[in-house]
């Protein structure tokens, strides 16, 4: 029988730094330092290069160990077992990162059916090897599938270098993870559906392509008998517009019908709920145009998890996750009772704002040309990236530095095709005039600005960047009522 072994105090400060990145936020600024610690690099250093250059350090540390009989953690006791296993699995994951890259591409191009993963009995070895038993392999080979999607669609569907964009990365990040990727792995991996998710923020700002980030990135179960994940993550996220369907229509939808239900249900179809799957996602865009009779049955479905399609007394289960949408202001509606409080507090586990583009561009002057880069590699590839420049130069030069961009990043792509065809965009007609945030300033150059107006435009550019009173009178140290009045008074002015 092999003795029990001790880490040396060096080499368990070492893995207890690794074993911290470990469980770290990704997208955070504590995991960036971290990386650099683990990897000895200087602040310079770009990320993709820290986290090669901090995998290397961990390998050789591991290594030395194994050079010495040391590696195995089940040769290991108590604190000393869990973080030794804990580093190897980092390390096992960074092995296999780009392996998961290439089976997400492949699985993108295939579509809804499943792809084998010529990798997965290896993988499956290596957590053998570790002391974790078959269940465990199983759950974490799935958990680093899904740890992978998760960064992939979070880093390449939500571009942007302005701290709102950083913000909104991680806290997507911890909205499939938790806070605690370390008690998610123990106890939540397999029961997120409970959480629901509001997204919030202007037309066009990208709320569908965070829900999708989400949505995409659930967990998967490993089907070993077939050599592949028991689903597609392609079909595990099922997106529905609720203001595309007239309310007759709109039950049939999410529920389904049977055949007789009504008039022209010459067939049974199944709606949103049906064909979700166990490990899915639907995406409720425009949430906040739905009428209280329907907000109340959907407010079922999240709080029981069962639904009737229309015509028919059979309870089906729904197992999926709920992420909803709206551009609206919820907060007018619930006080104008025309969105129900306790269906509210039933889709919140979770509320995303997403930024609109005018804030992000004024946090940080070179995102306007990182997003056109990015719509344009979308477009036609990596040889268009440099007609980025060119393009931000007609922008600023048809449209100036203070455009408000009331289209968001919808508006802006169609900008960029715009200028692709005839070399110019003149923006929305409807908005070319100055901003509030130049009238402001031109006001405070000029001396002509009140303390009153002054304060009403600062409440109403905050409203916009924020679009909540609340958020707003936190911030300005103002009680609710006075901000609405500001910024209402504001909108007045802005009328024409």
């Amino acid at each position: 029988m092999r003795s029990t072994l001790k880490l040396t105090p060096a080499d368990r400060d070492f893995f207890a730094m690794v074993a911290e990145a470990a469980f770290t936020n990704p997208f955070s600024p504590a995991r960036v330092e971290l990386d650099r610690k683990i990897a000895g690099a200087p602040p310079s250093t770009s990320w993709d290069h820290l986290v090669e250059l901090a995998t290397a350090r961990i390998g050789e540390r591991l290594d030395r160990l194994s050079a010495r009989g040391g590696s195995d953690p089940r040769r290991y006791r108590g604190e000393d077992r869990d973080l030794l296993r804990t580093v190897a699995l980092f390390q096992v994951f960074h092995r296999y990162r780009l392996a998961f890259d290439e089976l997400i591409l492949k699985q993108l191009a295939a579509g809804d059916t499943p792809i084998p993963v010529p990798f997965a009995r290896e993988l499956l070895g290596r957590f053998g090897e570790l002391g974790l038993d078959a269940n465990a392999a199983m759950r974490y080979l799935a958990i680093f599938y899904q740890i992978r999607r998760a960064f992939y669609f979070i880093e390449n569907a939500l571009t942007g270098l302005a701290p709102s964009m950083h913000d909104l990365r991680l806290q997507l990040w911890n909205n499939i993870f938790t806070c605690n990727i370390s008690w998610y792995e123990e106890h939540l991996w397999d029961r997120m559906e409970d959480f629901s998710t509001l997204l919030l923020g202007e037309t066009g700002t990208g709320k569908g392509a965070a829900a999708a980030a989400i949505g995409r990135s659930g967990f998967i179960p490993f089907d070993e008998r077939k050599g592949c994940f028991a689903g597609s993550f392609t079909r595990n996220f099922i997106a529905l517009n609720l203001s595309q369907y007239p309310e007759s229509l709109l039950e049939s939808e999410l529920f389904g019908h049977r055949k007789g239900a009504f008039t022209g249900a010459i067939e049974h179809h199944e709606g949103i709920f049906s064909r979700c799957s166990p490990h899915g996602s639907i995406f409720l865009d425009e949430i906040g145009d739905v009428s209280i009779p329907v907000q109340i049955k959907l407010l079922q479905v999240i709080q029981e998890r069962t639904f009737s399609p229309v015509g028919s007394h059979d309870r089906l289960r729904f197992q999926g996750r709920v992420i909803a949408a709206t551009n609206r202001p919820l907060d007018e509606l619930r006080q104008k009772g025309l969105f129900r409080d306790d269906f509210f507090y039933r889709l919140c586990s979770d509320i995303v704002t997403v930024p609109p583009l005018r804030r992000r561009i004024e946090e940080e002057p070179r995102e306007l040309e990182a997003l056109v880069a990015s719509i344009l590699r979308r477009m036609v590839g990596e040889a268009a990236t440099p007609f980025a420049r060119q393009a931000c130069d007609v922008i600023n030069r048809d449209l100036g530095l203070g455009y408000p961009w009331p289209g968001n990043v919808r508006e802006l792509e169609q900008a960029v095709r715009r200028i692709i065809i005839s070399r110019h965009y003149r923006g929305d007609s409807a908005t070319v005039a100055p901003g509030l945030r130049e009238r402001l300033m031109a006001g405070i150059d000029s001396g002509a600005t009140d303390a009153q107006s002054l304060l009403a435009g600062y409440c109403s550019l905050l409203y916009r960047r924020h679009g909540s009173y609340e958020e707003v009178a936190r911030r300005t140290n103002l009680d609710r009522r006075t901000v609405k009045k500001y910024v209402q008074t504001e909108q007045g002015k802005e009328k024409p």
